[in-house]
């Protein structure tokens, strides 16, 4: 009897342990598979699945936000595709090799169906591992065809377009969308900066000359014209004006005189030219 007691407390022993280890392990295995299997992709994202033992990285395939449900030994890595802000802050060269500081800021965001080939080029660091990198060259190569008197005074707004257009094309051949090139700041050796702001006051004041004077030439030619115009009047006048004309003038002037209040005796034709003779007055 005592030995088939024991027998029976050893065998609900063995049965109890073992049942145990297999909730265990099913636990083990429940916390496993739900971390794994199942997932939440949120607004503003998009995935990419590595399938471990049925073909790699799945490319052709982008996971959009919402729930999804993966095989526990697949891994699912995870893109956000809203817009990112870079800022950079560089030493580059200008054209005749002049240390120049430049501040400049880019807005970019990985091509939404492209998600797969970006994950197998250059990985979730890609801000680092290609943007960055590709905007430094890009604004070293545009900056160094300009001079710093160009950079400092006409010439910003296209320079800023030209990296735009490079870095633009750069981008895009690596699934990257850019949004925007923006240059914060343009900063010059202080000497450098001085001498080139006396110059363009040097100018504005040399263009504000030129134009008094302009406008000075200008007073004179139409001063000049004018008595032309004047001269050639008189010229055509006094050519115009035969001696019965002025007859003729002179006896309606001496009408008008005959009956003002002041005339006192008029002679008819007494001079030589047949014009009234005025005598007297009050």
């Amino acid at each position: 009897m005592s030995i088939g007691s024991n027998g029976k407390k050893t065998f609900s022993q063995g049965k109890l342990i073992t049942t145990a280890i297999i909730i265990f392990v099913a636990f083990i295995g429940i916390l496993i598979f739900s971390n794994a299997t199942f997932l939440t992709i949120e607004a503003g994202e998009r995935g990419v699945l590595f399938r471990r033992f049925a073909g790699g990285l799945d490319k052709e395939n982008v996971y959009s936000p919402g729930f999804h449900v993966i095989a526990p030994w697949n891994n699912m890595y995870v893109y956000s595709v809203r817009e990112q802000q870079i800022e950079e802050t560089m030493d580059v060269l200008s054209s005749n090799g002049l240390n120049i500081a430049v501040d400049v800021t880019v807005r970019v965001n990985p091509s939404y169906d492209k998600i797969g080939n970006l994950h197998e080029m250059f990985g979730v660091d890609y801000l680092s591992s290609l943007v960055r990198p590709e905007v430094r060259s890009s604004v070293r190569k545009i900056i160094g065809r300009f001079s710093p008197e160009e950079l400092y005074s006409t010439k910003r707004e296209e320079v800023q377009q030209l990296i735009q257009e490079d870095l633009e094309k750069t981008l895009k051949r690596n699934y990257i969308e850019l949004r925007a090139t923006l240059i914060r700041e343009i900063r010059l050796p202080d000497k450098v900066k001085t001498a080139i702001e006396e110059k363009i006051e040097a100018e504005q004041k040399a263009l504000k000359y030129e134009y008094i004077l302009d406008q000075e030439r200008k007073e004179a030619q139409r001063k000049i014209i004018e008595a032309e115009a004047k001269a050639k009047a008189n010229q055509i006048l006094s050519a115009s004006l035969t001696d019965k004309i002025l007859q003729d003038k002179g006896i309606e002037a001496t009408l008008q005189l005959a009956n003002s209040p002041n005339s006192k005796v008029i002679i008819v034709g007494s001079q030589g030219d047949g014009l009234p003779l005025i005598l007297g007055g009050n």
